[in-house]
């Protein structure tokens, strides 16, 4: 198999592969995706869209929820390094708030999985950081939330000191004003 599961985490739902590759003196090549492996590991095989973003070292980006379509990530880094991490938002879940993080590099060809009902979000570690992430769901700004990437509830020890933050993400709720909201309304636990 190409990939394989070096983690799961937050209940089994957050999963980390980790793709093989072919290396020699030319270089590598690597399966990023293959249906057959991903639908034997349980995981979507249908990605809807595919976004490729480049960060300088301590952009934060985060923490986004998408409601409607749901959306899944599948995110790797395919330049430099970052600090990926999702976060259970869903209403009455038993990990709410939990989260995990892991680090995510061009060299060490790791990916994360992060289901619906899943905040996400990554720290640049390196200049010109190059994250690819595909998604179940077609991008809706307007049934996207964003969780405050600082919540002290949620306690993320992010690997930088001052991070470099959207005015927009820097607007984000708190995980209690997110459960008040009327988008928390649609991202329930589902038993």
């Amino acid at each position: 198999m190409a990939f394989t599961v070096t983690g799961k985490h937050i209940n089994g739902e957050v999963v980390v592969l980790e793709m093989q590759a072919a290396v020699d003196e030319r270089g590598w090549l690597m399966e990023a995706y293959r249906e057959d492996y991903f639908a034997e590991l349980g995981l979507p095989t249908r990605w809807m869209q595919e976004n490729h973003s480049c960060s300088q070292r301590g952009v934060v980006r985060g923490l986004h929820v998408q409601w409607e379509p749901r959306q899944d990530k599948l995110m790797r880094v395919t330049r430099g390094a970052a600090f990926a991490v999702a976060v259970d938002v869903r209403k009455g879940s038993p990990t709410l708030g939990k989260w995990h993080g892991v680090e995510l590099t061009a060299e060490n060809r790791r990916m994360v999985y992060a289901p619906y009902g899943f905040a996400r979000g990554f720290c640049a570690l390196t200049d010109e950081c190059e994250v690819q992430y595909k998604c179940t769901g077609i991008y809706n700004p307007k049934t996207e939330g964003r969780i405050h990437y600082a919540d002290q509830r949620i306690g993320i020890v992010w690997p930088v000191r001052l991070p470099l933050v959207s005015e927009r993400d820097q607007q984000g709720l708190t995980l209690e004003q997110w459960l008040e909201s009327a988008g928390a309304e649609h991202v329930q636990y589902e038993r």
